[in-house]
């Protein structure tokens, strides 16, 4: 399936690349490190072509990036070194620490190998209700709904609408209209009501999704890993900018009293739900601060800077995403021109 937007970061990529402005621009703008963010890891994803394929990369290359990085300088270590790292404005070296949203279970059966071959410590963040299966991976249901259905009827507050999804353009567009709808329209406490009556319309199981998530017993063998530390992503995964404060402040502590509760030992560390510009800003920033947390990442892209010591709980991060499955391209990233890029000129990207 074809996206525009794809094609051209893919192109900003390669011109800085070929160029050759990516390594002449490393010495100047690579910054003290980075923060990688993960989320599946699979060599066998459900939907290798689907909309939601950046959430998958395959193990090999995990693999390739780590041996690249580390044949390139990074030393990887915990997300707890990475902080007292910049803390000292990056003394020791440049480093990296991985990251992985959600909590998948492939995280565990084909990342965790490749980490353990590599020595590369881990950091999950965990969403409780998305494992009690109180929240849906609603993201991968709409992806079922709409691959389910050639027509899709949507209650739009301007009335009714019936969108064709008969071709994979159509479905392309029907799965923008619908992410839109639930992600703008719809209140966060609400998402998921909307979404089950859309998914019983189509015939689509909506618990399917978290199928892929681990259990607790899972994250428990995950957290008494010695290269593994588990975060907190919040109680519900909500989008925590469209809460009111009192929820959104709840959504931050009520994670950490469960985790304790489950894990015996209380998280230090957050990642926002979703992360961009409409999901977290100042206000989620002092409330992550507020609620003791030591760090705190967005999914803002941009590597780490000496002056990120004064902005701990709004960290960027790059994404080892499934849409740029090439060492080359992270290694661009890595560089630092993208950075600025991808942030309207800031090379010390927060909130």
């Amino acid at each position: 399936m074809f996206d525009g937007g794809e094609a051209i970061r893919k192109l900003a990529l390669n011109v800085a690349r070929y160029s050759g402005l990516a390594p002449l621009a490393r010495p100047f703008v690579s910054g003290i490190g980075a923060i990688l963010m993960l989320h599946r890891v699979t060599a066998t994803p459900e939907k290798p072509l689907g909309v939601n394929r950046h959430l998958n990369i395959a193990p090999s290359f995990l693999d390739a990036v780590i041996a690249d990085m580390k044949a390139g300088g990074y030393a990887f270590v915990s997300l707890d070194e990475a902080i007292e790292r910049i803390r000292a404005g990056g003394a020791g070296g440049r480093f990296a620490t991985i990251t992985a949203d959600d909590a998948y279970r492939d995280n565990l059966h084909e990342a965790l190998p490749v980490l353990e071959k590599h020595a590369a410590p881990l950091t999950v963040y965990v969403a409780p209700a998305m494992i009690d299966g109180e929240a849906d991976l609603w993201w991968d249901v709409i992806d079922d709904i709409v691959s389910a259905t050639d027509r899709l009827n949507l209650e739009l507050p301007g009335g009714a609408v019936v969108m064709n999804c008969s071709t994979p353009r159509q479905k392309y567009e029907a799965h923008r209209r619908l992410h839109d709808y639930l992600t703008l329209d719809v209140a966060e406490e609400d998402q998921r009501a909307v979404l089950r009556k859309l998914a019983d319309a189509s015939g689509v199981d909506p618990a399917a999704p978290a199928r892929t998530l681990m259990n607790w017993d899972e994250i428990a063998r995950m957290a008494a890993h010695p290269l593994v530390t588990i975060g907190a992503h919040t109680v519900n995964h909500y989008n925590l900018k469209r809460l009111p404060e009192a929820a959104a402040r709840q959504e931050m502590t009520g994670v950490v009293e469960v985790l304790r509760d489950r894990l015996g030992e209380a998280p230090r560390h957050l990642a926002y739900p979703y992360g961009y510009a409409s999901a977290v800003g100042c206000r989620e920033v002092g409330l992550a601060r507020e609620a003791g947390y030591v760090s705190a990442v967005t999914t803002r892209h941009g590597v780490l800077r000496a002056e990120h010591r004064n902005h701990l709980h709004a960290l960027p991060r790059i994404s080892v995403n499934g849409r740029y499955q090439s060492v080359a391209h992270i290694r661009t990233m890595l560089s630092g021109i993208t950075t600025p890029l991808a942030n309207r000129g800031r090379m010390l990207v927060t909130v």
